[in-house]
């Protein structure tokens, strides 16, 4: 994963301190997740891959390969979790919010099978 959310920031020529900004996290938290840091927190990982533009795709139907086939920018509408548009003003944290979409985007995707 951060391998991915490296060649992504690089394609789109974003610099660690403006994607941190962006993603809300620190620039150390970045710098550990794209060498590999183990155990990176789910919610701020979404939120790294929102502020890229990245949508996920949860469908069981994805093909199998190298990770990078898989992790692809463009998602089909299966499972497809988009940026939300809500007011920061919530009590809630992000992160938790992030997961909320994730479970909500899954539990649709299998719902249709």
């Amino acid at each position: 994963m951060g391998a991915y959310l490296r060649a992504r920031r690089i394609e789109l020529g974003m610099d660690q301190a403006t994607l941190a900004e962006k993603a809300r996290t620190s620039r150390k938290w970045l710098i550990e997740v794209e060498n590999g840091k183990p155990g990176a927190e789910l919610g701020l990982v979404l939120r790294a891959l929102r502020a890229l533009d990245v949508a996920i795709d949860l469908s069981a139907d994805v093909p199998t390969g190298p990770a990078a086939k898989v992790l692809k920018p463009k998602a089909s509408k299966a499972g497809r979790i988009k940026p939300a548009r809500r007011p920061r003003s919530t009590k809630r944290s992000d992160a938790a919010e992030d997961i909320d979409e994730v479970l909500r985007a899954l539990k649709k995707a299998v719902t249709r099978r």
